[in-house]
């Protein structure tokens, strides 16, 4: 065996050398460094603002005072969690906030995959762009000006829409006052906001698809729905489980701001959610360890829907985030 031959064995055991780990940790470290550099806004952006926030649970535990700080207050268990249980609020804010996240996952969910496939549709690119950034463009404005909108144009006196109604020769309803409305109205108001932004995930997906399968559905006759219920669906279907599994999870995490700018206390009895209850406890009350309770019980309930969705994804159609 020759010089070359022997390089990088060990004479003693006659097993290839393997370079150190530490070393090669550290080539792929300086290989990547400017990935690294371009990520580390993200990464900083979550341990500052996700994972270390959550050493503050602990208050949820304790009586916590302003004065004793988090380590010095007393330690009071699981007092918190069973006043919230026992408490008449606990059904009604469940249930709320539950048919709240509902409502947004059944006409949400899937009005941005039917744009997207329609918009796939469209032979005409001009018309296709325009659509698009029509549909895309409220997503940028600001829950403030959106609920704005909404309360100025569902408005009893100068409102579009009871203007309308009265043209009609109909009474003007008081729409932002009705606590059978309000879950239509939010949820009517996010479609409207977010539908053109989701889409492009769906767009995007759509380009994956290999065109040689349109093609073959072409040349067997296929019509449009065909086509569109056996190439165009199951193409984009792991991104669809995928989005799907992430808005389960997200289902009790209902967003504060647009339901604490549009609702009122004539609507309590429907709008009244888990976040706005914890601001209402937390920050204006100033109980503190309530809210920071009710607010790890939501994150707990979260963490189970995600979880069970994802494990019945894997089972039935071997897709899951995990």
């Amino acid at each position: 065996m020759n010089q070359l031959d022997t390089a990088g064995v060990n004479p003693e055991t006659s097993l290839p050398i393997r370079p150190k780990q530490s070393g090669l940790w550290w080539r792929k470290v300086a290989k990547s460094k400017y990935l690294l550099l371009m990520f580390l806004p993200c990464l900083l952006y979550y341990l500052i603002f996700k994972y270390l926030p959550m050493f503050g649970i602990v208050i949820s535990f304790k009586d916590y005072s302003l004065y004793k700080g988090i380590w010095a207050s007393d330690w009071v268990g699981l007092k918190y969690y069973k006043m919230f249980f026992n408490s008449p609020d606990f059904w009604i804010l469940l249930r709320n906030t539950f048919l709240l996240g509902i409502y947004k996952l059944v006409f949400g969910f899937p009005a941005p995959i039917i744009l997207a496939l329609l918009l796939n549709e469209v032979k005409n690119v001009l018309f296709k762009r325009f659509v698009q950034t029509v549909s895309y463009l409220p997503h940028f404005i600001s829950n403030v000006v959106v609920a704005g909108m909404v309360v100025m144009f569902l408005s009893p006196s100068s409102g579009f829409v009871n203007r309308v109604i009265e043209s009609l020769g109909f009474t003007p309803i008081h729409f932002m006052i009705q606590p059978d409305l309000f879950r239509f109205i939010y949820v009517g108001s996010e479609v409207w906001q977010h539908i053109g932004w989701e889409a492009i995930i769906y767009l995007a997906a759509l380009t994956s698809i290999d065109p040689s399968l349109y093609e073959a559905a072409d040349i067997d006759g296929a019509s449009r729905w065909r086509k569109l219920w056996n190439v165009t669906l199951p193409g984009i279907s792991s991104t669809i489980i995928i989005l799907f599994i992430l808005n389960v999870g997200r289902v009790l995490e209902i967003g504060f701001e647009k339901v604490f700018l549009l609702y009122n206390p004539a609507t309590y009895s429907t709008a009244d959610i888990l976040s706005t209850y914890v601001y209402r406890t937390g920050l204006i009350s100033g109980n503190f360890s309530y809210a920071a309770a009710i607010d790890m019980f939501t994150g707990v309930v979260c963490l189970f829907f995600i979880y069970t969705t994802n494990a019945l994804s894997r089972r039935i159609s071997q897709t899951s985030l995990w």
